[in-house]
């Protein structure tokens, strides 16, 4: 049976698991998804995100740390997105939250009430079940961290014209 390595902390009188292999990891109570370890007693190590296929006009990348695709995680996602000049994806009514944080370019968040321009160093929320629409219709377009309260779904989004499951809804709704 693998053994559970253990670090002693900085302050000496606490130790954390660190395992040197996946049953290793188990013995120590910790949960292994792919590459990402978690533990409700000590940190969860992301190694690197997931890209996501993106819905718009355009080519998008979204780059999920933390969310249903990466770490199992359904009670919140965090994503880095690079969306290009030009991009815009359908509107929606998603059931969650979203809080996104602007790094550079210009995010347009149209919502029924009318349209705001996020630029680098600003941010946005968006409540659950409000119509949005996101685009960057500059030349540079955008780079930005969309936090989602719970995580994205595509269950959840509900895209203008498609069903839950992403396919096109017959009634062009």
């Amino acid at each position: 049976m693998a053994a559970c390595r253990r670090q002693a902390s900085a302050g000496g009188s606490q130790s954390k698991c660190n395992p040197a292999s996946r049953d290793a990891a188990h013995d120590c109570g910790i949960v292994v998804r792919g590459d990402v370890y978690h533990s409700a007693r000590m940190a969860t190590l992301i190694p690197h995100p997931t890209r996501i296929e993106s819905a718009g006009n355009k080519p998008k990348v979204i780059e999920e740390y933390i969310g249903r695709v990466n770490s199992q995680t359904s009670q919140l996602s965090v994503a880095h997105m690079h969306s290009p000049g030009g991009w815009i994806e359908p509107g929606q009514t998603p059931e969650f939250d979203e809080y996104t944080v602007v790094l550079r370019g210009v995010l347009q968040v149209e919502t029924r009430e009318g349209t705001l321009d996020v630029a680098a160093g600003q941010a946005v929320i968006t409540p659950a079940g409000e119509w949005v629409r996101y685009s960057t219709p500059g030349e540079e377009g955008a780079e930005y961290i969309a936090v989602c309260l719970p995580a994205f779904s595509p269950n959840t989004v509900h895209r203008d014209g498609l069903t839950d499951m992403g396919t096109a809804d017959s009634t062009g709704a």
